[in-house]
């Protein structure tokens, strides 16, 4: 899988930020719920989802819902500060 490096580049057009679609968004929440590239991480899944369904993938929205159910309060304010960091770097 390709991976984006967002800690070493600042600006979206250097590191390929500003190229990331909807469906990459989705795809990158989905790897994460399922923990196809390693363990589950619903805190990065709720991230990629909420930036999907910003984005306009018609899915994401249900999925960040879904995969909230199963989060702590505070599991779900770390995503979203994740998701509002990585607009902000982007």
């Amino acid at each position: 899988m390709a991976r984006i490096d967002f800690q070493n580049y600042s600006e979206p057009t250097v590191n390929g930020a500003a190229f990331v679609d909807a469906d990459i968004l989705l795809d990158l929440g989905m790897r994460a719920a399922s923990g196809r590239d390693g363990a589950v991480n619903f805190i990065a899944a709720h991230m990629y989802f909420n930036l999907a369904d910003r984005k306009g993938a018609e899915d994401a929205a249900f999925h960040r819902q879904d995969i909230a159910g199963q989060m702590s309060k505070s599991e779900i304010a770390a995503a979203l500060r994740a998701a509002r960091e990585w607009l902000t770097v982007h």
